[in-house]
């Protein structure tokens, strides 16, 4: 498994992020929303100053591309704990 953030932000806004948290994975920048509109997680309005940002989720796409595993939260203050996401990888073996 590889874990894979993508944002809206800009990549350099991206970069810099990762930069400072320390984060070693990658960040992939969906500036146009598309793939946040495919997943149907847009969140229309609620960045700074109006600009369209992606609801808070995560999930577990296999290889063929089909979700296998979701997370969706209305606050970016809420995510899916690690071991309930590992718990189920595991479960899809």
């Amino acid at each position: 498994m590889t874990p894979v953030a993508i944002s809206v932000d800009k990549p350099e806004e991206s970069r810099a992020l990762m930069q400072k948290a320390g984060y070693t994975f990658p960040f992939l920048s969906d500036a146009n929303a598309d793939v946040i509109r495919h997943y149907d997680i847009l969140h229309k309005g609620a960045g700074i100053g109006g600009h369209d940002v992606a609801r808070p989720a995560e999930f577990l796409v296999d290889r063929g591309g089909t979700v296998r595993w979701r997370n969706l939260t209305e606050s970016f203050r809420v995510r899916a704990r690690p071991d309930a996401m590992l718990e189920a990888a595991k479960a899809l073996r």
